[in-house]
């Protein structure tokens, strides 16, 4: 290998991973709610985050609709 390179003649190009990214939002959840998910994540050793995210992947991969009929 060279001690140095010169990568002034790379060409720029875009990242193809540029799109999969997470993208960073702010959701109010019932504490309750936050408690429920640590709980889960200590139990399968991954971050709570993560597991809310897998938990919403599946519900879009499962088409699952929230039943929401108010009492009248």
């Amino acid at each position: 290998m060279k001690k140095e390179y010169d990568l002034s003649k790379l060409k720029s190009r875009r990242n193809p991973y540029a799109k999969q990214l997470k993208k960073q939002v702010t959701l109010r959840l019932h504490p309750d709610i936050i408690d429920y998910f640590k709980q889960m994540a200590e139990e399968a050793g991954i971050p709570y985050q993560s597991l809310i995210n897998l938990y919403l992947q599946d519900c879009v991969k499962n088409h699952r609709k929230l039943d929401m009929r108010w009492a009248s």
